[in-house]
């Protein structure tokens, strides 16, 4: 199910006849790699011939599907990565199979094996016995060595999208007479995150939890989700700048013990939803449960700022663990989300706090930036911090002895830039920076960063005390800006830290002697 690029690829070559000698499967967990290797197992051995459409009833395909047919050898290369067991599964390649026509050797997570068990296999992957056919299975072929690689006929497995998977849990439900409502497949198929196994899992667990039911309330309350109209509301407040309602909307999440994490997902979401029906009107249908949502948020907010929030919600996920606690993560997110609210043209009229005596104060509000020889607007201008204050003797008269000293990458981490203009000054490479024109070269896919320019030229201008331009050429590999170097730096630490890590001897004892092995992603720098 939901691979029918594999399937049509798979029953073509069995009913011309032309099979190759190994397939390689490759996709991410619970998307049917092994499911598909047990299957085509059947399509050569079932007992009506060779056939695309193995009957399921014979004997072979029973013993298949019992996981008992003698002639389908599963190993799984996690635990099994040395040479030995590679040099077991050759030599007993060599035999006929017992009770079917071939033998079928299933290697799930095969780029676990050894450098020396990949080099046992390759003979026999170069001429293989007639009666045996390897598939091979792997969450990550780039592990693989190529040698292996060019020998093998390779079928990459999709992730299934939540609409698939709901779908096909509707069906499964249906057959087993469990009661169900739609919008509980909806957050089953968004949690399994691409698993149609996953899936599974998750919905034996929400019929016991639902006693015997799979409901929307009961999967939520299972999963930590929160309800459907919580992003909406934190948007609103947003919108309006309203700090006390995002805090109630904060307290709320947590008194009803549900996921930090899956809140800024949500609002990803709904931004996504927002972004897209802004560039494309048709998008959103009039019967869209959401559909008054997502057009009184777009209408409220620019596209500009929809990107900016967006990025201020995917930041947010990665701070959770390192704030002191999810519900401070959480409330410190949605106050960026308020620190960087538009302008409304003039000054923001937010309260502040009331002082002692009956009389209210006003907190100092941050200043607009906007392009150079444009006019302030809602939708052009984004609030940022004012700079520090000037020291005595005029602000004005430091600015004018200023003199760029060609360190652009320092300039920039100086500069007081709103958000994006900031990503543009960061994405640049310097090519001259002469009395009243400064040129940048930016990559090819930073294109939509040019919209900035004006910003960057009028912040800049102010910091040198004089009128700044700035051309920008598209090109790339014009050198290293200052967020390559931050990449490549980042880099080396990781693999700085990864080869320490490796090079422990404890380490080393745990994988060559105990069995172990290191989980992809789970060695971090620090």
């Amino acid at each position: 199910m939901g691979q029918e690029h594999v399937v049509k690829a798979l029953s073509h070559a069995l009913e011309t006849g032309r099979l190759h000698q190994a397939y390689l499967l490759t996709g991410t967990r619970g998307v049917g790699k092994t499911t598909i290797a047990r299957i085509l197992a059947k399509t050569l051995n079932c007992e009506t011939g060779v056939t695309p459409m193995p009957c399921g009833v014979c004997q072979t395909c029973v013993d298949i599907d019992a996981g008992r047919f003698p002639d389908l050898l599963e190993l799984d290369a996690a635990s099994n990565t040395g040479v030995d067991n590679m040099r077991e599964i050759i030599d007993n390649a060599l035999y006929a199979p017992t009770a079917g026509r071939y033998k079928v050797y299933l290697i799930d997570e095969v780029h676990m094996l050894s450098k020396s068990a990949f080099n046992s296999m390759l003979k026999t992957l170069e001429e293989p016995p007639e009666h045996v056919k390897f598939v091979l299975a792997t969450t990550d072929p780039q592990k693989i060595p190529v040698t292996v690689l060019s020998r093998c006929l390779q079928f990459a497995l999709k992730q299934f999208p939540p609409e698939r998977v709901a779908e096909q849990l509707h069906k499964v439900l249906t057959a087993e007479n469990v009661p169900f409502d739609a919008p509980a497949l909806r957050l089953i198929g968004d949690a399994a995150q691409g698993s149609m196994r996953d899936a599974l899992s998750i919905t034996d667990q929400a019929i016991a939890f639902g006693n015997g039911r799979v409901e929307e309330q009961q999967v939520r309350q299972m999963l930590g989700n929160v309800d459907r109209d919580f992003v909406w509301r934190v948007l609103d407040a947003v919108v309006a700048r309203d700090a006390a309602a995002l805090n109630a909307e904060v307290e709320r999440c947590f008194d009803q013990a549900l996921a930090a994490d899956d809140a800024l997902a949500q609002l990803a979401r709904a931004l996504h939803r927002v972004a897209l029906l802004q560039a494309v009107p048709s998008s959103v249908d009039a019967d869209d449960p959401f559909f008054a949502h997502i057009h009184r948020v777009a209408s409220a907010l620019s596209a500009e700022e929809v990107q900016l929030y967006y990025q201020i919600a995917l930041h947010g996920r990665d701070d959770l663990r390192l704030a002191p606690d999810e519900q401070t993560a959480l409330m410190m997110t949605f106050l960026r989300l308020l620190a960087f609210a538009p302008s409304t043209g003039g000054e923001p009229k937010r309260e502040a706090p009331m002082a002692a005596s009956s009389s209210p104060t006003r907190a100092p509000e941050p200043r607009s930036v906007v392009g150079v020889g444009s006019a302030a607007s809602p939708e052009s201008s984004i609030a940022t911090p004012s700079p520090p204050p000037s020291p005595p003797g005029g602000g004005s008269q430091m600015a004018e002895s200023r003199e760029f000293d060609g360190d652009w990458l320092k300039l920039v981490a100086a500069l007081p830039l709103a958000a994006l203009a900031r990503e543009l000054a960061r994405h640049s490479v310097l090519v001259s920076f002469e009395k009243s024109m400064v040129r940048l070269a930016l990559p090819q896919d930073k294109r939509p960063l040019v919209t900035q320019k004006d910003r960057l030229a009028t912040t800049l201008s102010e910091y040198f005390g004089r009128s700044l331009k700035i051309d920008i050429d598209l090109t790339d590999g014009a050198g290293e800006s200052l967020a390559t170097r931050d990449v490549r730096v980042k880099d080396e630490k990781q693999a700085a830290a990864e080869a320490a890590f490796m090079a422990d001897p404890a380490v080393q004892v745990l994988l060559n002697e105990g069995g172990g092995r290191v989980r992809a992603g789970s060695i971090q720098a620090v």
